[in-house]
């Protein structure tokens, strides 16, 4: 499971797309069924046996922080890791290696949530014996998001960006991810702003393992109407 493994939980960005709805409040608080989403993916970390979390946060930190000394999340330890500036994911990543001990590490974004078996997922990552997978999931409209293409290996062959053009089903990329410490290096020595663009995407085809768990629900709150069906998504996954 992931006892052992750090979990880094990239959300310092701006969250432009929901202030409107949100204001003052970041994304990471985000009001889920009157849990701030934090709370709910803690709740969901630890139920995969997850011990500590490193918040990369910038944009209103101040409001993190003070959420996490009014209310401390049981029974995980929780380190911050927090921009004076904005660095974009690979940057906030970077700036949080010196806290990040376990090999490997998990990384995802602080505004998605997938019913996926976590702890399938590590076991796939050591037995692959790569040194980055990446968590994909099938959606039925992928227009919002960036496309990858997996080869008969169970490998990524190849990234497209977002293209509104592109409708119907595709294979995305559900934004966890597990690294290995050299891979960590590697990251370590760029100047990558965008983990995304700026450094997957440049690894070598077949360099990623692609880990796609069968059915899963895939929620993304980082837009009012996506924010709007957390609550039925996340509870049909639970109830499945």
């Amino acid at each position: 499971m992931l006892k052992t493994i750090d979990i880094v939980v990239l959300c310092g960005g701006l969250g432009t797309r929901i202030s409107a709805v949100l204001g003052d409040t970041p994304k990471i608080l985000a009001p889920v069924d009157g849990h701030p989403f934090l709370a709910i993916l803690a709740g969901w970390l630890k139920g995969f046996g997850a011990r500590r979390l490193v918040l990369c946060i910038g944009h209103l930190a101040h409001k993190v922080t003070a959420y996490l000394a009014a209310t401390p999340l049981t029974d995980m330890a929780v380190a911050t890791s927090i921009e004076a500036q904005p660095l974009g994911t690979g940057g906030a990543l970077r700036q949080a290696m010196p806290l990040l001990t376990s090999d490997p590490v998990m990384v995802m974004n602080g505004d998605s949530w997938i019913s996926a078996d976590l702890g399938a997922f590590a076991a796939d990552f050591h037995a692959s014996g790569a040194e980055i997978a990446m968590l994909c999931v099938a959606v039925d409209d992928a227009r919002r998001f960036g496309r990858v293409e997996m080869d008969a290996g169970g490998r990524v062959s190849a990234f497209a960006e977002k293209d509104a053009a592109h409708t119907g089903p595709g294979l995305i990329n559900a934004g966890i991810y597990l690294f290995s410490q050299a891979a960590l290096a590697d990251l370590a020595a760029t100047a990558a702003v965008s983990l995304e663009r700026e450094f997957l995407a440049t690894r070598p085809a077949g360099a990623i393992r692609a880990f796609v768990p069968d059915g899963a629900r895939f929620i993304d709150i980082g837009t009012p109407e996506s924010l709007a069906q957390a609550v039925e998504i996340i509870d049909r996954a639970k109830a499945s």
